[in-house]
């Protein structure tokens, strides 16, 4: 049922961007998310919340800061994950959700400072935790937290619509 929940999620996403060129992208993207999500126990939703925030979907985004791809990679960090190309949308994509994984372990599930952690580094957040309080972090776990909520809630609406529609 999760997976099918997940084809299911990817098939509404195409049609709502068919009629786009970036449409291929973004399908191939959504693909990648959900898997690697689903692989590495990470929220699919969080990780959605995460590229809609980083980079709009946009595969070779690059920040004022030297982030890149779709979950914004730094150098230092797509090196240590051993992302090479971080343009490639399977490559960055598997390096942001493997370092969300492992975030969201170090902080003991609290996506709050995982989130904080993503954006601002995990050793601030390690020595402050929840007293760590930049307007820009908090500012964007909380748009974080809004855009996650919104994912969840589409997976969920999607759920609900195939227990209705299965008639085993």
């Amino acid at each position: 049922m999760n997976c099918l929940g997940c084809v299911l999620l990817v098939l509404c996403a195409a049609t709502s961007w068919a009629q786009t060129s970036t449409a291929p992208k973004r399908l191939e993207a959504e693909y990648y998310v959900a898997a690697y999500a689903q692989h590495y126990r990470v929220p699919v939703p969080l990780v959605r919340a995460v590229v809609e925030r980083e980079s709009n979907w946009r595969p070779c985004a690059i920040s004022p800061k030297g982030a890149v791809g779709l979950m914004q990679l730094m150098p230092m960090t797509a090196q240590r994950l051993r992302v090479r190309d971080r343009c490639s949308i399977d490559q960055n994509v598997s390096g942001g959700v493997r370092y969300l994984a492992w975030l969201i372990q170090k902080f003991h599930g609290d996506l709050r400072l995982a989130s904080a952690a993503y954006y601002a580094g995990e050793n601030i957040v390690s020595r402050r935790g929840l007293a760590y309080r930049n307007p820009d972090v908090v500012a964007y776990v909380s748009r974080m937290r809004a855009t996650y909520l919104r994912f969840a809630q589409e997976k969920t609406e999607i759920s609900e619509t195939i227990q209705k529609r299965d008639i085993r």
